[in-house]
């Protein structure tokens, strides 16, 4: 009975927007109104043994919703104005005009966007930066919104396991004590064996509404440009940099396959842009990935502005924590302005695109508020952990429901991180319990949670905003959780294999 109540926010959320398209606000304003109720009544939450009251429970929850909503905007709004400062200065079709000199089909395009491009974010900066990005750079080379979104969502997913500069894993080696290594080759094994098959989701969700065959076969080489660097890096390397680095390499070597294979312009444009025009026209995205890279990847630098913390505590229990100089809405915000004055944007289009992108801030607000109050309730009112001990209890059936449990993390937080964080233990002490291999159980973990991130209510909500779509985020969903759920059952499938097998 307990497992069915904690269940009920999260089967709320999804029949209020799957079943009655709710748009996000009022779904997760009814749905927080309930879940409070519920966790009071049923989960003793600011009562019993609790060293906070409700009312003092209460308001530390909606505390770290505010914060986690503040650190959600501050990387949508420079994504945002980014978005329409390239539509006020026109880079956007210089842009265009730059992909089809690799190949004149605009579904290459389409790839090097929603895939190359996103996991590259991703794997640089992580925490929403790729899909905010991705998506309006979709919208704007002619795809609709909705598309975009679902495209640029599912697309980043495979490398959300090792997002900025393996985040997710680090928080795993922190709880296990198991290396980096051998954490990273088991993650990595579940993506490199299924991962190609995002990747052709990727071009059947942008080739859906075209009349012309969907070109497989230049789905599965991106796939495998990808992957393959991927999978080398995370097994010879590391956790550091198997989306980065997978990123780069696999843009490279499909660049030169489709140039040279598959459909490479047969007649050079007179009108094309030049490269310089094309750079400028480029700008915010190339100042992006050096600021990305520079305050990542130099030691020195990455430790200075890891120096300064904000953070604050109510109770003893409800805590929030960013750093500011790190966090990806300064890197996006560095970007914008100095995107501005290389392109020499007038300061009315600088300022245009900056009242443009908060005006769309205001809807988006209220539903991460309410999404991320739901989540923060179920975490610490036991309910999260009431569901993933629900699904421990399936004894040799758990290799098929780990990876679920990771998912499900990401789905209330919203951070692959934290859902590393809340359930590696929970992982660990199963796998002992069964008798099965605690670094594969690890690796189901990792990704579960990256999987997650596709489906979790307020990353959709922050994804949509990106593009015009508040309100509309039930349209997402109802997209994206079905590719979520058979690639984490095919997941369940692989653990079990791996399980059952003893190790490959």
């Amino acid at each position: 009975m307990t497992t069915l109540l904690a269940a009920l926010p999260v089967l709320a959320v999804l029949g209020l927007m799957l079943g009655l398209r709710w748009p996000a606000a009022r779904a997760g304003v009814v749905v927080a109104l309930g879940t409070s109720a519920l966790a009071v009544a049923a989960f003793d939450f600011g009562r019993g043994d609790s060293t906070y009251g409700v009312d003092q429970g209460l308001l530390g929850v909606v505390a770290e919703a505010g914060f986690i909503t503040l650190t959600i905007v501050a990387i949508i709004g420079p994504a945002l104005g980014i978005h329409h400062l390239q539509s006020a200065t026109g880079a956007t079709p210089m842009l265009e005009a730059a992909l089809r000199r690799i190949s004149p089909d605009p579904r290459v395009a389409a790839l090097l966007i929603a895939w190359f491009f996103a996991l590259f974010m991703e794997g640089a900066a992580g925490f929403g930066t790729s899909v905010a990005l991705a998506a309006p750079f979709l919208v704007a080379a002619g795809f609709t919104p909705v598309a975009a979104v679902v495209a640029a969502m599912i697309g980043h997913v495979v490398g959300v396991s090792f997002g900025a500069i393996g985040t997710p894993v680090a928080a795993q080696v922190a709880i296990s004590g198991v290396s980096g290594l051998d954490l990273a080759r088991s993650t990595a094994l579940f993506h490199v064996v299924l991962g190609w098959l995002m990747a052709l989701v990727v071009l059947r969700v942008l080739t859906a509404d075209r009349e012309e065959p969907t070109p497989w076969r230049i789905g599965a080489l991106a796939g495998v440009s990808f992957l393959v660097p991927y999978g080398l890096i995370a097994h010879f390397v590391g956790p550091e940099l198997p989306t980065l680095a997978g990123a780069v390499l696999g843009t490279a070597a499909f660049v030169v396959a489709i140039r040279r294979w598959v459909a490479a312009p047969s007649v050079v444009d007179p009108d094309a842009p030049s490269r310089r025009l094309v750079a400028v026209a480029a700008a915010p995205y190339l100042a992006l990935i050096a600021v990305v890279l520079v305050t990542r990847l130099v030691a020195p630098i990455e430790d200075l502005l890891r120096s300064v913390t904000l953070d604050w505590q109510l109770q003893s229990t409800f805590t929030g924590s960013v750093m500011p100089l790190y966090h990806p809405g300064l890197l996006l915000t560095a970007a914008f302005v100095i995107g501005a004055v290389l392109q020499g944007a007038r300061p009315a289009q600088v300022a245009g695109a900056f009242v443009a992108a908060t005006r769309q801030l205001a809807t988006v607000t209220v539903a991460l508020v309410s999404m991320v109050t739901i989540a923060r309730l179920m975490s610490q009112s036991g309910m999260t952990a009431d569901l993933a001990d629900a699904a421990a209890g399936t004894g040799a059936g758990w290799p098929l429901i780990s990876p679920l449990v990771g998912a499900l993390g990401t789905f209330v937080t919203g951070s692959a991180t934290a859902s590393n964080v809340l359930f590696t233990e929970l992982q660990i002490d199963t796998a002992a319990a069964s008798g099965l291999d605690v670094t594969t159980m690890l690796g189901a973990q990792g990704f579960g949670a990256a999987v997650g991130n596709a489906i979790a209510p307020h990353n959709i909500v922050a994804a949509a905003a990106t593009v015009g779509l508040a309100g509309r985020e039930s349209e997402i969903l109802r997209r994206t959780l079905p590719v979520s759920v058979a690639y984490l059952s095919l997941g369940g499938l692989l653990a079990w294999v791996i399980t059952s097998s003893g190790s490959w």
